[in-house]
């Protein structure tokens, strides 16, 4: 998931964007007709699985406000934070657009998102869950409003599970319970393998809170994860590699190589999203999701979005109203939960137990369970760089290029200059 920000500092960069496609452009959309508000939108989440969702929301939204015309653009995330920071630089952002709460403080700080105090109309902000309404303020200001959540849970493949006479599973599973089975389930010769879980920050500081680690120190000011948690956490990760999951030579920078081989049904055991469960519902096999196993402590990692306004729209108001609507509306949320794309961060519970009533997968309820312990990603100002300076360590020692104690010592300092 780590994608590196690219600040570009000249018109010739944002021309980048020029030659992406409809709905991947993040060039300036045509003046609106009839008195219309033209009003552009860049997001993540929606493709490839929820297009014909947001589409839902947006003609609701068109309806209740005929005078402003959404234009849709999408990118994949790996792409996405690279064209949005270019189009700012360059003068072309969207009016509004997705932030996920990792990068949220960085766009924040940098000036880059409208107070939308300074625009807003109606609007009962009791709607939202607080917790989520709160992870986008910054300064006491509402830099943004929250659009969704999600957490990432264990994936299994039941059919492999049955037919090599292994238990599935379970609530109280430990690393060592996945661990075992996956080396059961692993059978190389036939392309299968027990387990995937990307050696990467998002990972890392997940499975450190479950080994009873720290990223930060409690003020901030310093890594924290290079310590005997630390340790064991990138150990866990690390050791999967070429053992229950492929090396990378075997992915060869394959583009959604893991989901892949998931639908495939080549692999047994899956650390992701729930945001893959659309992407599901055809899969010819049994499969279902449990909470992911613990190791000291159980932790559950959950990712926030939120949809902002730029500094430089010149239809605040409009853009409040969509980011309101998107964010809040009965449409927005109810759409979410039918189509399984990611949850809605609003109070009202009786919206979110519709989601338990979809069959597929089974136990839903994990979804919820995975909330009572929660890994939230630790957040600076340069957070891109701090992602990507972790990532680079543990990949260097996923490999087999450097041991886990001198990645992790190397890291530290890395993330500490970066404090600095």
């Amino acid at each position: 998931m780590s994608q590196r920000i690219r600040v570009a500092a000249s018109l010739a960069a944002a021309a980048l964007l020029a030659t992406a496609c409809s709905q991947g452009s993040a060039t300036k959309a045509p003046s609106g007709e009839g008195g219309k508000v033209t009003l552009r939108y860049f997001t993540f989440s929606a493709a490839p699985d929820h297009v014909k969702d947001l589409d839902k929301i947006e003609k609701a939204f068109e309806k209740e406000n005929p005078k402003i015309d959404v234009v849709v653009e999408t990118a994949p995330f790996d792409e996405y934070f690279t064209k949005l920071q270019t189009s700012i630089a360059g003068g072309t952002a969207p009016d509004t657009f997705e932030l996920n709460y990792e990068n949220f403080v960085t766009y924040a700080s940098a000036g880059s998102l409208l107070d939308l105090d300074t625009v807003k109309g109606d609007g009962d902000p009791s709607v939202y869950a607080k917790e989520s309404l709160d992870a986008f303020q910054r300064d006491g200001k509402q830099y943004a409003l929250p659009a969704s959540f999600s957490t990432v849970v264990l994936f299994y493949n039941k059919d492999l599970f049955d037919k090599a006479g292994v238990a599935p599973p379970t609530a109280e599973w430990t690393w060592a319970d996945e661990q075992a089975a996956a080396a059961k389930l692993t059978d190389k010769k036939k392309g299968v393998f027990g387990d995937f879980q990307p050696v990467q920050f998002f990972e890392f500081y997940k499975t450190l809170k479950q080994a009873g680690g720290e990223f930060l120190s409690a003020d901030g000011k310093k890594s924290a994860f290079n310590s005997p948690a630390g340790v064991k956490a990138a150990q866990w990760l690390v050791s999967k590699v070429g053992k229950t999951m492929p090396t990378e030579a075997e992915i060869g920078g394959t583009a959604d190589y893991d989901t892949n081989l998931f639908k495939s049904g080549k692999l047994a055991m899956w650390h992701n999203g729930i945001w893959q469960f659309a992407g599901l519902k055809d899969a010819p096999f049994t499969w279902d999701v449990v909470v992911e196993p613990g190791d000291a402590a159980k932790a559950s990692a959950v990712f926030h979005n939120a949809v902002a306004a730029s500094s430089g729209t010149k239809h605040g108001k409009e853009a409040w109203a969509w980011a309101r609507f998107l964010s809040s509306s009965n449409t927005a949320a109810t759409t979410r939960v039918e189509s399984s794309w990611e949850l809605p961060p609003v109070a009202d519970q009786a919206v979110l137990s519709g989601y338990l009533k979809d069959p597929k997968p089974a136990n839903r309820q994990a979804v919820f369970d995975s909330l009572k312990s929660i890994a939230l990603p630790p957040v600076i100002k340069r957070q891109q760089e701090m992602q990507d300076a972790v990532t680079k360590q543990l990949t260097e020692a996923a490999a087999g290029r450097k041991p886990v104690e001198e990645a992790l010592k190397t890291a530290a300092a890395d993330v500490d200059a970066l404090l600095s």
